[in-house]
């Protein structure tokens, strides 16, 4: 049995290196790696490293998300003459694999690795989007914050976590999940590390207690529903 896996994970070992020497591109941090409004060529399936995606509205750069490893990015290139919907950058050494649409449809029949990490990728952008939509109907800041951190740590349990979460996000990250600019986010997560709701290291976020944050949630969610009906009252 042992040795089954081990011959498992030796086969799979080998098969994402011939992937990374024949598909696989290489960036420095703070290398642009495609422009919004370039045509697009190629789809990244993200192998290390760590991307940021931006993109101007109305002339202000803003971010839209923050790319790991296993994530894929650049697949309006899966489009015949599609242009590229936002820039990308690394933000640290990256390696990516470099798929244009015939190489990634011909991965996706052959290639079951590739096909299930793009599957898996699919239905966490579809769940972000659902994540992003809930945020957007929220309008207080620490509720945004506080709902941010519960959907990350829903997804670390999914994965194996325990009761006690630690998180790896940095502010930046968490901001652009919510829609907020960084000093915001910074300022709301410091009003939870004074409430011991969470601990911060670096870019490590640990909450320590669920429960006390699913309470505190609710308790954000009746402040609203309170300030709603009183103004509700008071308008004429």
């Amino acid at each position: 049995m042992g040795s089954d896996r081990h011959d498992d994970a030796d086969r799979l070992g080998g098969e994402a290196d011939r992937l990374h020497a024949r598909f696989g591109r290489r960036f420095e941090a703070g290398d642009v790696i495609f422009r919004e409004g370039d045509q697009a060529h190629e789809a990244y399936l993200l192998e290390e490293g760590r991307v940021r995606l931006i993109k101007r509205v109305r002339g202000l750069e803003r971010s839209l998300m923050v790319l790991r490893p296993g994530d894929l990015f650049g697949e309006s290139a899966l489009l015949t003459g599609a242009r590229r919907s936002s820039t990308a950058i690394a933000l640290s050494p990256v390696l990516a694999l470099s798929l244009d649409q015939t190489t990634l449809h011909g991965l996706l029949e052959k290639n079951p690795l590739v096909a299930s990490r793009v599957v898996k990728q699919l239905v966490r952008r579809l769940r972000d989007a659902e994540d992003q939509i809930e945020v957007m109907m929220l309008s207080d800041v620490q509720s945004k914050i506080v709902n941010a951190l519960l959907k990350l740590a829903q997804q670390h349990g999914e994965d194996g976590g325990n009761a006690g979460v630690a998180l790896s996000i940095s502010p930046m990250e968490l901001a652009t999940r919510v829609g907020l600019d960084v000093d915001t986010v910074k300022r709301g997560v410091q009003q939870l590390r004074e409430g011991s709701y969470v601990r911060v290291s670096d870019e490590r976020l640990e909450i320590p207690d669920l429960d006390a944050l699913e309470k505190l949630y609710g308790l954000l969610g009746l402040g609203d529903e309170i300030r709603g009906e009183t103004g509700a009252t008071r308008a004429p």
